[in-house]
């Protein structure tokens, strides 16, 4: 019976295919494109052999709508229209979508996001790898409602662990690879309750460092690392009221510490000591306006060569951090510059790495409140207007769709922001127009996108991100996941045979 169904069903396929060859679409290069995907998804196999390595990567921010204009941005930038340019990451053949909710927000923040991803649980906004059963802020409960994270599971099983962002590296999303707290804001004491007792999160990286779980740290965050009355090497003062110097500390322990580009490229990348990369006081910075520092993708790189000395494999969690800035400040032109080197770093770890050992995971914490206009014509600069459709053509006609109000309008803009088009008056209220916007204006590194709903920051969103996967149990992703599913794929994958 199973024979003759299989025959049947060959039998079938046969015939469609000889059926769609016979479509008087055929020739078109749409439908062989589609023929051709069809082909190449069906040589998919799962790898279900344990994974030596988990890449983790996270673009703060990044949701199916800040990825689609990164996609356009570069497909734009190659000289394309920008809409069927393919990002490494969108190579991958395992895709799910991702819900973000945290366990008290229907709108996350990074914290709980990035603690489901190392953790494998749901908790609440403003905290990290504390379950939810504790209130935020609460130190004495969460002294005992800590969780164990990946970081630290893989390290029992001998494997090395980095983290990167181009954050600070205390900031939520790398600090939830190595911390526990109840307050995301705690990056030094200086924000702590008199009385707390629960380390700061730059003093727990120096412990993980000390306790051999961190391996390479690289960031920004300098600050949270040394006293107030000390002054980095750029001239920025320290953050910390307790007088520890936490660069000090993490050299006595032997670990390589390095500010600057130049220090960066005489690293020793032999994995004989651990590695803490400090490039800026705070945040780094934008890729459009980096001089000095090392690029995400060359971090990437360098952190791949010194944890690939570990025979037993490694975890690394790569953040793309200022992409969520960007959003936050209705700049879309370093969104998508940010955005486009995070690409460049997944595009490097898949060079460097083998699919067959090493699973790599790109994904977003959350989405932002970005959206899009229509309707416009292919080809359309994603930061500039949104020009028609041409009729009898591919290319749009070079002439700007006009709003009711007469008005030119560019292809994105957020719902709410510091680009509101409603201006705060002397009593009070609310009112305002659409300015008039040229595209010499909109394509400007500097301008601010139109916004709806008056704010100092625009918002981060609740719908849901994207994750994609390949090597080693990364068909285990598929159709719509809890966030918090990405942990237990990792934690599945590298459980031996």
């Amino acid at each position: 019976m199973t024979r003759l169904l299989l025959s049947t069903a060959l039998c079938l396929a046969s015939s469609v295919a000889v059926l769609a060859g016979d479509l008087p679409q055929a020739q078109s290069d749409w439908f062989k494109a589609g023929q051709a995907t069809i082909a190449e998804r069906m040589t998919v196999a799962p790898i279900t052999k344990p994974a030596k390595n988990v890449i983790l990567f996270t673009a703060d921010g990044n949701g199916v709508g800040t990825n689609y204009a990164i996609r356009l941005f570069s497909g734009q930038q190659a000289g394309g229209l920008g809409d069927d340019y393919v990002q490494p990451q969108e190579t991958f053949p395992h895709v799910a979508l991702v819900k973000t909710y945290s366990s008290n927000g229907q709108t996350p923040d990074s914290a709980p996001t990035a603690a489901a991803m190392n953790s494998g649980i749901k908790t609440k906004n403003g905290m990290i790898n504390v379950l939810d059963t504790v209130n935020v802020g609460d130190c004495a409960a969460g002294a005992n409602a800590g969780t164990k994270t990946f970081a630290e599971i893989v390290s029992d099983m001998g494997k090395s662990v980095g983290v990167l962002s181009t954050a600070r590296i205390t900031h939520a999303t790398p600090a939830a690879v190595y911390a526990r707290t109840v307050d995301r804001d705690w990056e030094d004491p200086s924000k702590m309750p008199e009385g707390c007792t629960q380390k700061d999160i730059a003093a727990q990286l120096i412990d993980q460092i000390k306790a051999g779980v961190i391996d390479v740290a690289m960031g920004g965050g300098r600050a949270h690392f040394l006293p107030k009355d000390v002054k980095d090497v750029e001239g920025k003062d320290g953050k910390r009221p307790d007088g520890r110097d936490l660069v000090a500390e993490a050299k006595a322990l032997g670990a390589e510490v390095v500010f600057g580009e130049e220090d960066f490229t005489a690293l020793d990348l032999s994995g004989k000591a651990p590695v803490l990369g400090l490039f800026e006081s705070s945040h780094m910075k934008y890729e459009t306006d980096r001089t000095g520092e090392p690029s995400l993708a060359e971090m990437t790189e360098a952190a791949i060569k010194a944890l690939s000395t570990n025979e037993n494999g490694f975890y690394l969690n790569i953040e793309g951090g200022r992409v969520d800035h960007a959003n936050h400040d209705g700049n879309l032109y370093r969104t998508v510059t940010d955005g486009k080197a995070f690409a460049d770093a997944i595009a490097v770890a898949m060079k460097m790495t083998n699919p067959e050992e090493t699973l790599i995971i790109v994904t977003a914490d959350h989405e932002h409140a970005i959206s899009f206009n229509g309707y416009c014509g292919r080809g359309s600069n994603v930061l500039g207007l949104c020009m028609e459709e041409n009729e009898q053509g591919v290319t749009h006609t070079g002439k700007p769709n006009l709003a009711d109000d007469g008005k030119p309008y560019t292809v994105a803009g957020y719902l709410n922001g510091v680009g509101s088009v409603l201006v705060k008056q002397a009593d009070g209220s609310f009112s305002g127009a659409r300015p008039e916007v040229t595209e010499a204006q909109a394509t400007d590194k500097d301008y601010i996108q139109q916004a709806l709903v008056p704010m100092q920051s625009e918002t981060h969103s609740g719908e849901d991100v994207a994750v994609y996967a390949r090597g080693p149990w990364a068909h285990l992703f598929g159709g719509v996941i809890e966030q918090n599913v990405i942990f237990h794929v990792m934690n599945h994958a590298v459980k031996p045979e």
